[in-house]
């Protein structure tokens, strides 16, 4: 028997406060398990509608909230009270040394029980940008997600962290079948090429939550890519796209098809079948030789 795990994408605007986010992300969340959702994702930084450009740093930091916070406790509650795992996005408040680090974007993943499973924060914060002023994640995660579809193995990258493929293969080293990715930029035809990529190379699902168009530097086109390519009953690869949303707000719903991801996880070339790790060891190297010096980057 198949088992399909129902993804719902919320392409949603944000308002101007952080109660207004709140409320807005709290109802649609509700609409998303009227729909039959077993996973709700959030776009990018939602506390505050990712709105970090054309304010100055130190107005736009204080908007930072704890993961303890009233509005992350919020989405844990209704996780519980919804039974559908919820992934929300917010401003971290975050200092490693006080008074020297800046914010973190940062997603909270809530089980369906409304368990905390992990606060991920992204790893390539975009240093070329306002994002300079945040503090970058240290490490990805995998976890045993409890959905109304049973246990998903689920790990998160934001936005940027798309472009660099090392990021999704972490990931499945460390064992995932899906990974979130919140997003607040325009999804035009190489971005949504890089999610195809990331999915069929690690032989996994990829579910993009993006800002709708209207929202500054947004388009839409939230996407969910399932990562398989090949079917045994037909000759010809496959699109693995299953979902690409339009550029209007809305909740998107996906079905993932579980059964089917791991039967082919199980049988096919891709992934970690054939890998020579031994020989990859330019990979973890520091040194960064022209034409890619860039003075503004930061370890």
């Amino acid at each position: 028997m198949n088992q399909i795990l129902k993804i719902a994408l919320l392409q949603i605007a944000p308002c101007n406060t952080l109660e207004e986010n709140c409320k807005k992300g709290l109802a649609a969340c509700r609409r998303a398990r009227k729909m039959g959702a077993d996973i709700a994702l959030f776009p990018e930084m939602f506390s505050c509608g990712y709105r970090i450009y054309g304010r100055p740093a130190d107005v736009w930091t204080k908007e930072a909230i704890s993961a303890d916070s009233d509005f992350i406790r919020a989405f844990g509650a209704l996780a519980k009270e919804l039974t559908m795992a919820i992934g929300i996005t917010f401003l971290e408040q975050y200092e490693k040394v006080p008074g020297g680090s800046g914010p973190r974007n940062s997603l909270a993943l809530f089980d369906c029980f409304g368990n905390l499973r992990f606060v991920y924060a992204k790893v390539h914060t975009c240093d070329f940008g306002e994002e300079r002023h945040l503090t970058p994640g240290e490490d990805f995660f995998v976890t045993d997600l409890e959905t109304s579809c049973g246990i998903v193995k689920t790990g998160a990258m934001i936005c940027y962290d798309r472009e660099f493929p090392e990021s999704a293969r972490i990931l499945m080293l460390k064992g995932a079948e899906l990974i979130l990715v919140p997003n607040a930029c325009p999804m035009e035809i190489n971005r949504i090429s890089q999610l195809r990529a990331r999915a069929f190379e690690n032989m996994l699902a990829i579910a993009t939550c993006n800002y709708p168009a209207g929202v500054p530097d947004c388009s839409g086109c939230s996407s969910v890519f399932d990562g398989v390519a090949y079917l045994p009953e037909s000759a010809d690869s496959r699109d693995t796209c299953i979902l690409m949303a339009k550029e209007n707000e809305g909740i998107y719903l996906a079905g993932l098809d579980l059964s089917q991801l791991r039967a082919y996880r199980k049988c096919e070339v891709h992934g970690n079948a054939y890998r020579h790790p031994e020989k990859y060891g330019i990979l973890t190297e520091k040194k960064i030789l022209p034409p890619f010096v860039r003075a503004d980057y930061r370890e």
